[in-house]
């Protein structure tokens, strides 16, 4: 049985990693627009995330607050270099999620599909493991 620091402690984590889950979700996205289409704009994130205008407004102030974008009204928006980095860690983090999971089985709907949940609550040691795992399935 958990003592209650432990408890807390746990919990603490996962509320960590979900107010962290909403940014590499939008720096992700902002990346991939950018990369795919030049610029990203608050309507596409909008569109893409499923949210209002307005919440997306919102998120993307606090992320120019905390450093990972710049943006205008208007305007597209810009990542910063804390923003890429953090994006790509992100990207990496998904990738290898999803390929765990298909080394595993999953087709690749599905695992594409549970990796965007999964990638934003696994731990750097079950990663390594999971790397672990694909590089033996290779090799």
């Amino acid at each position: 049985m958990k003592s209650v620091e432990q408890h807390a402690r746990a919990f603490k984590i996962v509320r960590d990693a979900h107010a962290l889950e909403i940014v590499e979700d939008y720096v992700e996205l902002i990346a991939d627009l950018t990369d795919s289409q030049g610029e990203a704009r608050a309507v596409d994130l909008s569109r893409r995330l499923g949210v209002t205008p307005a919440t997306v407004n919102n998120t993307l102030k606090r992320l120019e607050r905390d450093g990972y974008l710049n943006s205008a009204p208007y305007r597209s928006i810009f990542l910063t270099d804390k923003g890429r980095d953090l994006a790509e860690k992100s990207r990496q983090r998904h990738e290898l999620v999803r390929d765990f999971l298909i080394a595993l089985g999953v087709d690749e709907a599905t695992a594409e599909q549970d990796a965007e949940g999964v990638e934003h609550h696994v731990s750097a040691e079950t990663l390594a493991a999971f790397e672990r795992f694909i590089k033996k399935q290779a090799g």
